[in-house]
């Protein structure tokens, strides 16, 4: 198809779109529910049989059952307050949600990858009914990524409609954070209206300069007998001449300044645009901004944010000129001769009727193509995030070709968008030179007809090359305006998103003493998917608890829960009988020391990433810290000491030395909780040793949270908590553990076993 078509099919074949509600009403009303008691929640499709086949299946959920139909025939049906649990799983290439009622467990349902994300919500959304009585609305629950008003998908990471959302109050909100650099903006105002008067008093001079010298009677009839005009003649055009040099000069001048003051309000309003949206991404919890690629926060941060300043100081007020000046040649003509005006502006309302029919069009080609180049700069990072596992595995031209991918994707819609508009562009002009043609017709008339001078045709001539040479202007607006107001629409999008981690209204400070309660807590990072489930757990102050599980059990998430990068779904965390959520998180922080399974250092001196946990403390406790953590030593051996430059995540270090840098970092706050997750996973057995031996002096009087897998490391905690699938199956100390012989006991077998193995055990001999 040519891209006319297309474009003919985008605009005027556009296919009328459903809400969600309309779509599950429609859904109901199709299937026979006669005897299907209570109300209605939701109703959703699956398109997998239990033999993995193709099927054209439903599922409605009411208040009391769940119905499930095939070919709109009812095949199953559950009732809620009799069954005892609803679980979604993830399988391969497929997904299901499975009850368990007092038969055993049954599958609801199948369905390919696409329905993933449904299913597993609603799984939560049974679970929820079935233990509370109360279900989660689609708001809520955020089933559908549509918008409720239009029907279209809101793009992964947006929690607003991009076409829908509230361009005027956005735009109204920005301008007032434009309001610190009023007075540049106000000198470019002023600035703008002395080059105003001289935009109009050019063409004038030159009606002056043809009428009054170059078409001059006398100065022809003189030139005719071979003689000399005037010199009053002659004084009067050179000072003509010098009056439109003097125009030029004062149009450049005032240019100049103005240019000035728009840079002036532009750098300050970045910075200050950037600085707002960079404090509320650290502002979103761990899970809001994971939502996000680093390449769409990144693009927000910078390219957005330089995009509206583009428009406020840069379009904005060439709006604003190309208005007033539009307006005062139009009123210009009219007093000239309200015929021509006529004559002139007839196509006008014909390029603005088009321009407004086509916005919608222009926004949503523009919001591809900033998805495409968030998607390319979010590749680019992960490469260079990664650049020494690419180099290890020496990947350099796979990662080429996904990059490559990414940007030929990202120059494929911009060509088209580009395409699609300098087709639609020339169509315009083409209707706006007609206004010119209708000038040429009318003023040679005139002319010839004796009623009109050449200088009122030079002097109409040049105001119509400003009018329309502004209208050729006006009609890339369209395009500046959707750009813009998509950077806007994304900036906004972040800033307005609700802080799902914030400070109670009434935070409290604390002092605390240690003492830990897990009461009833369930969380899962996806809906319908829970990690941690209905934990209970009691850590005294001052005792050390170890974590212990397979991989995938929960333990990481447990922590993270317990320094509140997160809120559980359900139940509560308290510290000294207080809520989490009730004590101020700069308050509980400052007060918890944790080396993660991830160690981070950033850039900069190994003294600054030691220091980073505690600003401005005395050297004397960064020595002290780097000591008991086991890093003087290796320290003071690197070429500058603590003054030593390591690079991005400290790569010019060991993973042992990183590690005990990060623990150095943990112990300078002198914590009242200690988290140790895998603290000493990098390092050898000697350093781990000693580690171990500093570390029981360190942990005296102080909570303390250990995960490890090496078991051995755990001996001497107080008493252990083992999670399995997302539950505590066993705690006691380690004595009591092993005597018990669940599965504590086969985890420490089974790295017995692993331990004692000699080289060359387990292997194949080459006659075997």
């Amino acid at each position: 198809m040519s891209i006319i078509g297309r474009v003919y099919r985008k605009i005027f074949k556009k296919e009328k779109r459903r809400t969600p509600g309309e779509i599950r009403r429609a859904l109901y009303a199709s299937l026979d529910h006669a005897d299907l008691e209570g109300e209605l929640i939701t109703a959703f499709t699956y398109n997998v049989d239990n033999d993995g086949g193709s099927a054209d299946g439903a599922v409605l959920i009411t208040d009391k059952a769940v119905a499930v139909y095939r070919d709109k025939k009812e095949i199953a049906r559950y009732v809620i307050s009799e069954c005892s649990q609803f679980e979604f799983r993830s399988l391969v290439g497929s997904c299901e949600i499975s009850v368990t009622d007092s038969e055993g467990e049954h599958i609801i349902c199948r369905g390919d990858s696409s329905k993933s994300d449904m299913f597993a919500k609603n799984t939560r959304r049974l679970e929820r009914l079935r233990e509370t009585g109360e279900y989660l609305d689609d708001e809520t629950l955020d089933i559908y990524r549509v918008c409720p008003k239009c029907g279209r998908k809101i793009p992964k990471g947006m929690a607003s409609c991009l076409h829908c959302a509230d361009k005027k109050s956005m735009f109204r909100r920005l301008l007032s954070m434009a309001k610190p650099f009023r007075w540049y903006i106000l000198a470019s105002a002023l600035l703008f209206f002395v080059g105003f008067a001289v935009q109009l008093i050019g063409p004038y001079v030159n009606k002056l300069l043809v009428d009054g010298y170059i078409n001059n009677a006398d100065a022809k009839a003189a030139a005719a007998l071979g003689g000399q005009a005037s010199g009053t003649v002659l004084r009067g055009f050179l000072l003509t001449i010098l009056l439109m040099v003097a125009l030029r000069v004062a149009m450049y001048i005032v240019n100049a300044l103005r240019n000035l003051s728009v840079m002036q309000a532009g750098t300050g309003f970045i910075i200050d645009l950037r600085r707002k949206v960079f404090e509320k991404i650290q502002e979103l919890s761990v899970r809001a901004v994971s939502k996000r690629t680093s390449g769409e926060l990144m693009r927000r941060v910078t390219g957005d944010s330089a995009q509206l300043e583009n428009f406020i100081v840069g379009q904005l007020p060439n709006i604003i000129e190309q208005t007033v000046l539009l307006a005062a040649i139009t009123v210009i003509l009219f007093v000239y001769d309200y015929r021509l005006a006529l004559l002139i502006l007839i196509p006008m309302p014909v390029c603005v009727a088009g321009w407004s029919f086509l916005r919608r069009f222009y926004h949503r080609i523009y919001a591809r193509q900033w998805e495409a180049e968030s998607r390319t700069g979010t590749v680019l990072y992960d490469i260079f995030s990664g650049i020494r596992v690419v180099k290890a595995y020496r990947t350099e031209k796979k990662e080429y070709d996904r990059y490559d991918k990414a940007a030929f994707e990202e120059k494929k819609i911009a060509v088209k968008n580009e395409t699609v508009f300098n087709m639609i562009d020339p169509m315009f002009g083409f209707v706006m030179n007609l206004g010119a043609m209708f000038l040429l017709y009318y003023s040679g008339s005139r002319i010839l007809g004796g009623t009109m001078t050449l200088g009122d045709a030079a002097m109409l001539s040049s105001y119509v090359s400003l009018l329309y040479g502004h209208i050729g202007w006006v009609a890339n607006l369209p395009r500046i305006l959707t750009r813009s107001f998509t950077s806007m629409v994304k900036i906004f999008d972040v800033i307005d998103e609700k802080t799902d981690v914030a400070d109670a209204a009434e935070a409290v400070n604390v002092s605390i003493h240690g003492d830990i309660d897990v009461e009833n807590l369930t969380f899962g990072y996806e809906e319908g998917t829970d990690v941690l489930k209905k934990i209970d757990l009691h850590i005294p102050a001052g005792k050390m608890v170890g974590i212990v599980g397979k991989s995938g059990a929960g333990k990481s998430t447990l922590i993270n829960l317990i320094m509140r990068m997160y809120d559980p779904d359900s139940g509560r965390i308290c510290v000294d009988g207080v809520d989490l959520r009730d004590i101020s998180q700069n308050s509980l922080r400052s007060q918890i020391g944790a080396v993660l399974q991830e160690t981070f250092l950033f850039k900069g001196t190994v003294y600054d990433n030691i220091a980073y946990a505690l600003p401005g403390c005395p050297k004397e406790k960064v020595l002290s810290a780097a000591k008991a953590a086991g890093a003087h030593d290796f320290i003071i051996k690197l070429p500058d000491g603590y003054d030593t430059v390591i690079g991005e995540n400290g790569h010019t270090l060991s993973g042992g030395e990183r590690q005990r840098v990060s623990i150095a970092r943990a112990l300078l706050r002198d914590p009242r909780i200690l988290i140790l997750d895998e603290a000493t996973a990098s390092l050898d057995t000697e350093t781990e040793k000693n580690i171990q031996d500093t570390l029981q002096k360190l942990i005296k009087d102080r909570t303390t949270i250990a995960i490890a897998h090496r078991l051995s490391t755990l001996r001497n905690a107080d008493f252990l908590v083992v999670l399995d699938k997302g539950s505590v199956a066993e705690s006691g100390t380690h004595e009591e553990l092993m005597r018990k012989k669940g599965i504590y006991y086969g985890l420490v077998m089974a790295q017995r076993q692993m331990s004692s193995r000699r080289p060359g055990q387990g292997k194949m001999h080459s006659g075997q």
